[in-house]
């Protein structure tokens, strides 16, 4: 690897850790330095997912006091773990194409479900009305959703998860995120483990790319705390339908 483009992939590194702890989508940076840098499309995509794990860690380390109650929490593991297990196999073993001209609809969709959040929650009810059974239905199934997305592709995971949790929690949006990144950095672990086992990494690039989503990923959780409800709300807004409107181009612009 020469120089020119370890330093391509510390930038996107650092950039990727922050923006996926603010607002998801940070692999829509790292994933193209490393298709730039020569690797092919598979071994860039696990790579980018194994590399991209520990920004999630420092992420949660940076957000952890934000958490809501941690046993509730704890219950929405194992839905992380095998909702991600499955998504990874489903990238392993499936043509990737047809998911992706799903992807893009997923993500702007998500997206809107954030941007419209009352109005939804009018129509549907807001989640201090649910009962705890349907509350608990209602939120694993989310989780669940978010994870197998978040095995398969990654990119945007963040939007879709604070999208899905923010419509079945009644908590603030900054606590909301911090479950965010806990999720993420789950589905991460998982991917990591799946595809170390299982799929072609590219060592060099995860060591060259990984430490710097660590310092990005703490300081763009510490960044969450300071931004108003409403700021973040718009944020997250922006990256998501960014995201999808390049996603739509990917997918369908060939």
């Amino acid at each position: 690897m020469q120089l020119t483009e370890a330093a391509l992939l510390l930038a996107a590194g650092l950039a990727a850790g922050t923006i996926n702890a603010v607002a998801g989508g940070g692999s829509l940076i790292t994933f193209p330095a490393l298709i730039a840098i020569g690797l092919p499309p598979v071994p860039a995509n696990v790579s980018n997912s194994v590399a991209v794990c520990p920004g999630y860690l420092s992420s949660v380390a940076g957000s952890y006091v934000d958490l809501p109650d941690h046993r509730s929490v704890a219950r929405l593991l194992p839905t992380t773990i095998l909702g991600a297990g499955a998504g990874c196999a489903l990238l392993l073993v499936t043509p990737a194409r047809a998911f992706e001209l799903v992807v893009p609809f997923l993500v702007l969709g998500a997206t809107a479900v954030l941007a419209f959040q009352s109005r939804l929650r009018r129509l549907v009810g807001h989640p201090r009305d649910l009962g705890p059974r349907r509350r608990t239905v209602a939120l694993q199934a989310m989780v669940a959703l978010g994870a197998v997305y978040g095995g398969y592709f990654g990119a945007a995971l963040g939007v879709m998860l604070v999208a899905g949790l923010s419509l079945v929690l009644d908590e603030t949006l900054v606590r909301v995120s911090a479950l965010k990144n806990l999720l993420s950095a789950v589905v991460g672990l998982t991917t990591v483990t799946v595809f170390a086992l299982f799929g072609p990494v590219n060592w060099a690039t995860v060591a060259v790319v990984a430490p710097a989503t660590i310092t990005g990923g703490y300081l763009g959780a510490r960044l969450v705390r300071r931004l108003p409800p409403a700021v973040l709300r718009t944020v997250i807004v922006i990256f998501g339908t960014a995201i999808g409107l390049l996603l739509l181009y990917r997918a369908f612009g060939d």
